[in-house]
Formats: C-alpha cells, structure tokens, sequence
C-alpha cells in the first residue's frame, strides 16, 4: 500500500469539514438547548436520546450511551473520558463494533460522533452503507497510515490500539510511556487520515486495569 494517504490530511480535512460545517453548527446548537438525539436523513431515523440531566463519571456516561444504544439493538463497548466530554464505542450482539458517539457531560444527551463516525461509517453514518463498500485498507495498513501521520504531524505520540468500524478504523495514540492522549481513524477505503481533535485530554476509560 501507499502510505502517502496519510499524508493528505490537511487537504481532506477540509474538504470533508466543508461538507461537515452546517451539520456541525447543527448539532452544537441541538447540544446547546438539549436536543440532541434528533436525527435528520441518514442518520438512522427514530434512534435519539433526549437530555436526561447533567453526567459526571464513566458509569453516568455508560448509561447514558446503553439508553441510546439499544434503541438500535446495539450494546456499549468501551467508555472513555475527556476533558470536553464523554466517547463511548456502540458494539453488536455479537461484540463488533459498530459506530462511536458522544455523551454531553452538562446534559446527557447522545449523538453519533462527528467526523469519521458521520461520514467514513458504511453501515451507522451518513453513507447508509452504499458507498465504499469494498475495504481496500485492512488493519495493518491502517496503522502504517497513523504511524506515518503521527511521525508527520505530531510526533510525540505512538499508535496504540487498532478498533475496526464499517469502513474505517479508529486508533488510540499514546504517549512514550504508553498512556492515552487521544485518537484518529483511517478511512478503509482511502486511507485518509483524521485526527480526533475534540476531545481534549484523556482522563479514564473502562478499560483500564
């Protein structure tokens, strides 16, 4: 594979931001008044979690996230903390991961991530499962397109752990002793690269020992 996808970030960052803005603005301003969970085309019509009061800790977040999940008939996965707010990572009966959302810590509503959850996702974002159908960049060559973005673009930071979604793959980045700083997917179709900005620090996960 050509790494060089990698590379193009800052390029397909914008384009997709573009394409991304109005929904963005959308979406802050449904957070803002405690209306978030409502769904417009594409974004799996009729799943939506209202606002059910401010959430504090991981298992607040975990509850939030199970209400959301199984109005798909999806379980949670792994929960995350952030300075900015709760990630917690959508699995099916069978354990796959299926899509990442975010839980409002002054609100506790629910939404499908934005950014590569939105519009990598080939079975839960806004590609509804039509496009991209065919995956030309499997779990080894996703984590060759993050080694070789993080050595570009923010080198103080190591590939840790490799998630696979519908259609892309979403890694966690350590640092040199191994703890979490943040995230990034890699569209399996193209291999483009986009870095998680949002979340702010890492503070904990359900995962940890």
């Amino acid at each position: 594979m050509n790494r060089t996808h990698g590379r193009a970030l800052p390029l397909t960052v914008l384009v997709v931001a573009l394409a991304l803005l109005i929904g963005s603005i959308l979406w802050s301003a449904a957070w803002s008044d405690g209306t978030a969970g409502r769904w417009g085309p594409g974004m799996m019509p009729g799943a939506g979690v209202a606002a059910t009061g401010p959430v504090t800790d991981l298992d607040e977040a975990e509850r939030a996230a199970d209400e959301f999940a199984r109005q798909l008939g999806l379980g949670v996965g792994e929960v995350m903390e952030f300075d900015n707010g709760f990630y917690a990572i959508l699995v099916d009966a069978g354990g796959a991961n299926t899509t990442e959302v975010l839980i409002d810590p002054r609100t506790g509503a629910v939404q499908i991530e934005w950014g590569p959850a939105m519009m990598w996702n080939t079975g839960y974002g806004m590609v509804g499962g039509h496009w991209f159908a065919t995956s030309a960049v499997d779990r080894d060559e996703a984590r060759g397109a993050a080694e070789d973005w993080l050595q570009t673009y923010r080198s103080d930071e190591r590939v840790g752990e490799v998630e696979a979604f519908p259609g892309y793959f979403t890694i966690h980045t350590e640092n040199a002793d191994g703890r979490i700083v943040g995230m990034l997917s890699v569209d399996a179709e193209t291999g483009a690269v986009w870095y998680h900005t949002w979340h702010g620090d890492f503070i904990a996960s359900t995962e940890d020992a």
